[in-house]
């Protein structure tokens, strides 16, 4: 393990593993049924929804990944929040932590708007990608141990199918579990596993450099244990890695 170090291209069989493509990948992803808690869940919401957006047509399913197919830079959240792109459909949309993520990746240039308000807003990324953990609105945001690791091998395939990636920021330290676990999936050593920080750097030869950072949920935000200077310290610092 090298903390810090300069980082390395990924070596030319991490990306070995490519989907036929990434389309194919998000009809699977959007059509997936493995766990039946989180589907019920899902519908549920969709169905009962929340007043506020009461005339609002749920999205209701698996998420696919979006962004920029030639980025450097992966983003993996945890999952879909269920009133946020549980509903809308899109990753961070509709919430407040997508606006507050936007807001920290239009600062350094990642995304065209400084907010994520609904699928068909006109957002675009740039150099960078974003995906979950878990692709379906978990009961509480907690999915189970299970559920994730039923959830891995869409992270891993989508992941894959982005051969240009640089940089890895895990939002909270779930996602981090979970890019480690795929790490480690595709035969990079990553024992013993690095410690879960915000701003913590690991670079490991032969694969992206993971950058971790604080979720941008309202519980962290609210509170001031992640601010916008924090975050934007995070892509600022991405940025210069990809570019490094």
């Amino acid at each position: 393990m090298i903390v810090g170090a300069r980082p390395q291209p990924p070596r030319a069989g991490f990306h070995q593993h490519v989907p036929t493509s990434i389309p194919a990948l998000h009809r699977r992803i959007i059509a997936c049924d493995r766990c039946e808690r989180l589907r019920t869940h899902c519908h549920r919401v969709a169905e009962e929804k929340r007043a506020a957006f009461r005339a609002d047509d749920y999205w209701g399913r698996p998420l696919p990944g979006f962004g920029d197919r030639q980025a450097r830079v992966l983003i993996v959240g945890l999952a879909p929040a269920a009133h946020g792109a549980n509903r809308t459909g899109r990753m961070f949309t509709g919430d407040r932590s997508g606006d507050f993520l936007m807001r920290a990746m239009h600062a350094c240039g990642f995304a065209s708007l400084p907010s994520s308000t609904r699928a068909s807003d006109g957002l675009v990324l740039s150099d960078a990608y974003i995906v979950a953990a878990v692709r379906c609105a978990p009961p509480d945001n907690a999915p189970t141990p299970e559920e994730i690791a039923s959830c891995q091998p869409y992270l891993e395939e989508e992941w894959a199918a982005l051969s240009r990636v640089r940089v890895v920021v895990p939002l909270g330290k779930l996602a981090f579990d979970a890019v480690w676990r795929v790490l480690g999936a595709r035969g990079v050593p990553v024992r013993p596993r690095p410690p879960f920080g915000h701003l913590a750097e690991h670079a490991v030869a032969g694969a992206p450099t993971v950058l971790a950072s604080f979720h941008p949920s309202q519980q962290n935000t609210f509170t001031g244990r992640l601010t916008m200077a924090m975050l934007t310290a995070v892509f600022t610092r991405a940025r210069a890695i990809a570019d490094g």
